[in-house]
């Protein structure tokens, strides 16, 4: 991010502490930092620490002003992106409605280059239907970019939803706001879990929570890629800009899949896919019949979508082909040995206890021109980059 100039937006709530170190990062990541706080965050961190963290004076009231009278014109003329953390709900709803009653809003609204914001506020606020409202219309219609807020224990003793996002995220997340590498490409991303149903109630299906799969989403979509994701049950919010297909069933993912691939210039299958099925789903609940009794189900393959991408382009040209190795041991010879044995061009593997359900992860890439990259350990976001950069680097060389 050298020389990249950056406005950071601070508004009040408890997780403006975190933005002097997410500001702190933006300076040495080499960006050029401007802040201006709202009153309300002055309650929380002062304008003073982020003046000495950024190099530069800390506007806050709309006329007690640290440069000309027309700051609020002149400061969003000379950043190139806007981030925004926190973003508290108050702020929020003001700019989805185009209000400018103070100097951080107006400023908001002047500013027309991509704005970056992290949510930050109680569970049931963020919750709230007006706030969902509020964020669908700055996705949506704005065209802002979110960083999703984390599930944990806040600030006001409540847990869940609504604790603003790592200063490393979002920093990642900065970054790709810089990259317009993608534009002009088509990528379909696999996400989530495949649910197999064993009756109208009860399921086979795994512990994949999505979040990998849309963390690729989002970057490729930041980076100016068209971008389908065919995703399996998650709670997870689909991404500005991103067309989302849902599945339930690993055959109806394949549908999907091959519905959508030939016209795509990659395809990164990050979804854990059953590679098993009941062979027959009951029609009504299956009943315990006896106490003790053991019930014996029958199980048929599912098929091997990324194997069979790979034989339908294997003739001609086609899509980047991306899999997914999650494994408990063995992780780059069980990697290389799935590269070969379903015909894809790349695996980005990874161990069980470093992939599933934490916010950060690592891996290991390996392709079929034996190149092998550890990743080190990162956030997802930033993980999804370096699978996207490998795949640039895979088109390079085509």
């Amino acid at each position: 991010m050298n020389n990249r100039k950056i406005l950071l937006g601070i508004t009040g709530g408890i997780a403006a502490y975190k933005s002097a170190h997410l500001c702190r990062l933006f300076v040495k990541d080499g960006a050029d930092v401007r802040v201006i706080m709202s009153e309300a965050a002055c309650e929380f961190i002062t304008p003073l620490t982020m003046e000495t963290l950024s190099g530069k004076p800390v506007p806050v009231k709309m006329f007690g002003r640290t440069a000309g009278p027309l700051e609020h014109i002149d400061l969003p003329d000379e950043a190139e992106i806007m981030v925004v953390a926190p973003a508290t709900a108050d702020y929020l709803a003001r700019c989805a409605t185009g209000r400018a009653s103070d100097l951080i809003s107006s400023v908001t609204l002047a500013f027309t280059g991509p704005v970056l914001f992290a949510p930050a506020m109680n569970t049931n606020m963020w919750n709230n239907p007006a706030t969902r409202r509020n964020v669908q219309t700055l996705t949506e219609k704005h065209g802002w970019h979110i960083v999703q807020p984390a599930s944990g224990d806040l600030a006001c003793g409540w847990t869940g939803p609504g604790r603003m996002a790592e200063p490393q995220e979002i920093l990642d997340a900065a970054r790709s706001l810089f990259r317009r590498d993608l534009v002009g490409r088509r990528v379909l991303v696999t996400a989530g879990p495949t649910v197999e149903d064993l009756d109208p109630v009860r399921f086979l299906s795994n512990r994949s929570t999505g979040r990998m799969g849309y963390a690729i989403a989002i970057a490729a979509a930041r980076r100016g890629a068209d971008v389908v994701v065919v995703s399996g049950p998650t709670a997870l919010p689909c991404p500005t800009g991103v067309q989302r297909v849902d599945v339930r069933s690993a055959l109806e993912m394949e549908s999907a899949v091959n519905e959508e691939a030939g016209a795509c210039d990659a395809v990164i299958m990050s979804a854990a896919v059953a590679d098993y099925r009941p062979e027959q789903v009951m029609e009504h609940k299956i009943k315990k019949e006896h106490e003790g009794d053991a019930r014996v189900l029958q199980l048929v393959r599912n098929p091997d979508i990324l194997a069979g991408l790979a034989a339908r382009f294997a003739k001609k040209s086609g899509p980047v082909l991306v899999g997914f190795a999650l494994e408990t041991q063995n992780m780059i010879e069980s990697a290389k040995a799935k590269l070969q044995r379903k015909g894809a061009h790349i695996i980005v593997a990874n161990l069980a206890a470093d992939g599933l359900g934490g916010d950060n992860t690592r891996a290991t890439i390996v392709d079929d021109q034996e190149r092998t990259s550890d990743t080190g350990p990162s956030t997802k976001i930033a993980l999804a980059d370096k699978i996207l950069d490998h795949v640039l680097e895979y088109w390079a060389m085509s």
